[in-house]
This record gives C-alpha cells, sequence and structure tokens, in this order.
C-alpha cells in the first residue's frame, strides 16, 4: 500500500507541510511554476533550501504583494470585528476582517485551482471556521479572517492540497503531534498553547505538549491534518522510498521540521480502536447477535471472554476492534445492541500480515506473508464441502485439496 507518513514531533505549520511534501516530488521546482500559474491574488511561492541541526531540507516561502507573512501571527487574527494594532515602530493600523468563508470561496473560483483541491482547501477552511466559531462563540457565518493572512493560508492550503493530489497515497499515518506549551499574544489577548481554535481542530486527536515553549502547530497545520489523516500513529513496517523535510521559521535545540516519508508499506499495520463493556444481563443467542450485527457494521474484529462481575455474578467481557475513524458508530451500535451503560475505550498499535487469496485444486486459499513469514489455508467452506461429498475428516479435505488433487 502507498503510504505518506507524517512526523509532527516538532508541530506542524501549513508551509512546514508544503515543504516536506515538496521533497517527495519528482521535480519540486517544476511544481512551484504550477503553483504560481494558479493565480492566487498577489501571491508567490518560492522553494527555499533549509538548515536546521545539520539537516538539509525545504522551506517555502509565501509572499503575499511581495510581503512574507507570519502564519503563527495571522493563524490568530481570526476575529468578528476590526481590531488596532501597532507595528514596531508605534505606527497605527487598522487591520480590517472581512474575508469570509464566502470570499475565500469567491478567491479559489478565480484561480486555476482543480475543482477537486479547491474543494479540499474549502474543507479545511471550514474545519478552522468551525473551531474558531466554537472557541470564540461566533457564528460560523460571522468567523473572518484577516484578509492578506487568508490570502497567505489560502496558499498554504491550496498547495498542500495539490501535492497530496499529485502524490495520491492511499493511505496518511500521522504521528502524535507536538503542540507546544505556554502562552501565545494574539488578537483576543493572551491565550494557552495549543490555542482555543487549534485544541478544537485537534480534539481527539493524539497531542501532546513537548519540551519547547511556543507554538508548534498553527489552526492551518492542524486542519490539514485532520483532512488528511486516515489514521495516526507510529510509523508503521514500510519500505521508504522517498523523504522530505520541511522546515520552519524558529529554530530549537532540535530540527524544527515536519518529515514526510513515502513508501510502500509491507504489512497492513496501524491503529485500531478498541472498546470494551462487561455485560451480565443478556442472554448468549442476543451476545452472539450483538456479535454478528456488530461484524457486519463493519468492526474489525469481535470477541468474548467470560468474566467476573460485581458481587461475584458471571458475565461476559465484549471486546470490540474498529478502525479509528469508525469509533464513534461502533460505540453507538454497542449501545443500541447491548444492555451495557458503559464503554472503555483505548487506541491500540498492531502489526498483522498482509492477506490475499489464491486457489489450489479448485478451492479458495488464504494466503498471509510478510515481517519474513508466508503461510497458507484452505477456506473452511471449501474444505467442508469436500469433506461432506467424499466422507473425509476436515483435516482429510484439506490436504487433499493442498496437495492439489
Amino acid at each position: 500500500m502507498k503510504t505518506l507518513y507524517l512526523d509532527c514531533g516538532m508541530g506542524a505549520a501549513g508551509d512546514m507541510l508544503s515543504a516536506a511534501l515538496a521533497g517527495l516530488l519528482p521535480d519540486p521546482d517544476g511544481f512551484v511554476d504550477k503553483l504560481n500559474a494558479l493565480g492566487i491574488p498577489g501571491v508567490r511561492y518560492e522553494l527555499i533550501p533549509a538548515e536546521k541541526c545539520g539537516i538539509t531540507g525545504l522551506r517555502m516561502s509565501v509572499t503575499v504583494d511581495g510581503r512574507e507573512e507570519d502564519e503563527y501571527y495571522h493563524a490568530h487574527e481570526h476575529h468578528h470585528e476590526h481590531s488596532h494594532e501597532h507595528d514596531h515602530e508605534g505606527h497605527h493600523h487598522e487591520h480590517h476582517h472581512h474575508s469570509v468563508l464566502g470570499e475565500i470561496e469567491h478567491i479559489l473560483s478565480h484561480t486555476s485551482l482543480p475543482e477537486g483541491a479547491a474543494e479540499n482547501v474549502m474543507e479545511v477552511y471550514k474545519i478552522i471556521a468551525a473551531a474558531e466559531s466554537k472557541a470564540h462563540g461566533v457564528p460560523v457565518e460571522l468567523v473572518h479572517f484577516h484578509e492578506v493572512g487568508a490570502l497567505d493560508a489560502v496558499a498554504d492550503i491550496a498547495a498542500v492540497c495539490l501535492m497530496i493530489e499529485e502524490i495520491s497515497p492511499e493511505s496518511v499515518i500521522v504521528s502524535p503531534i507536538n503542540t507546544g506549551f505556554g502562552k501565545v499574544k494574539c488578537a483576543h489577548g493572551i491565550l494557552p498553547v495549543p490555542a482555543p481554535a487549534t485544541a478544537e481542530i485537534l480534539r481527539e486527536m493524539p497531542i501532546y505538549s513537548g519540551r519547547f515553549e511556543g507554538e508548534m502547530c498553527t489552526p492551518t497545520g492542524a486542519a490539514l491534518l485532520k483532512k488528511f489523516a486516515t489514521e495516526f500513529g507510529q510509523m508503521p513496517v514500510m519500505r521508504v522510498e522517498k523523504i522530505g523535510y520541511g522546515m520552519g521559521k524558529k529554530d530549537f535545540e532540535a530540527a524544527n521540521c515536519v518529515r514526510a516519508m513515502l513508501g510502500e508499506t509491507e504489512a497492513e499495520s496501524g491503529g485500531v480502536t478498541e472498546l470494551c463493556c462487561n455485560i451480565d444481563d443478556m442472554t448468549a443467542e442476543e451476545i452472539g447477535f450483538a456479535c454478528e450485527e456488530l461484524l457486519r457494521g463493519g468492526a474489525l474484529e469481535v470477541f468474548t471472554v467470560p468474566c467476573m462481575m460485581k458481587k461475584f455474578r458471571q458475565g461476559t467481557l465484549l471486546t470490540v476492534l474498529c478502525r479509528p475513524e469508525d469509533r464513534e458508530k461502533t460505540a453507538a451500535e454497542i449501545f443500541r445492541l447491548t444492555e451495557t451503560i458503559g464503554i472503555r475505550e483505548s487506541y491500540k498499535t498492531r502489526r498483522t500480515l498482509k492477506r490475499s487469496v489464491g486457489t489450489v485444486g479448485g478451492a479458495r486459499m488464504k494466503i498471509s506473508e510478510g515481517e519474513g513469514v508466508k503461510r497458507s489455508k484452505v477456506e473452511y467452506d471449501d474444505a467442508a464441502a469436500l469433506a461432506r461429498e467424499k466422507g473425509l475428516s476436515l483435516r482429510e479435505a484439506r490436504r487433499e485439496l493442498e496437495r492439489g488433487e
């Protein structure tokens, strides 16, 4: 499986992600020419070689009317009225906040951005707007973005969306995200890191504060990861073919970069959500029906184990494994199908062999391989059919099929 792994151990920002992905492209400079031809008003992209802690990589510079914006500043200029700022020389500036979601859509409609990529850009912006709305108590339709800062963010988001489309990975795995810690000064005042909107976007994603003070993950970076990640966790077993380093602007003791790794996974590896509950007031038939329905609904695995409950009552421990993105749906199904009043949830990493189906002697054969192992087994239904037809035991039927008889 073609897999993209994003290491966000130093956080994530739009420009860091776009630079990291650019390092995976066969002709990064040629792709930047395509970006500059999109026609985003006043925007110009430039890919610059950069170095952090002795590691060489790329930095994506985005200028708006010749001026490079600071995403870490404009990320928090989202507001529902205009504000007054002073520059370092004390001059007064008035910033008008009138680039609403509709205006972003208007900007995109006047570019040559492909329809699919434009839709993805809007989806990322809707993630940011929804988070701003919830964090600051402003209706989504009134969430405005600083005009120039919005163009800078549009450029970063458009670049990432186009690059993901170009790379077209089947799976995007994102590491736990370093948010940083401390305080950040913005239009709303002094806020904790991660800032409220960023924290809202990162909800239900694995995050940690790390050891460096400051804002390591921006709303744009968080929203892009939320949009494109198919799962979160450590890097799976994979044959890495290309590596890209997207450098941030700030310097730390550790290399301030997002690392992107593209390759083929050797096995179906990654994370699963484990949902467990104890049951003592259902019959075996009722529990069996619930298990069947959960599997039909998309659960990866369902099993039960006898257990001892309160007052030494015999009960059943029901365990359901599902994909992380299916956790809410699966939990709702467990509540619907069983009498439980509580579900325990945890995230598990797993390693599985790659599975395929072949044929031998006219019967289906399950094949499992990877990590130095290869094994095969005749499908039960086919072996059972032959056993009944010839009056054999199941083991004899399997042996006969494996010999191709």
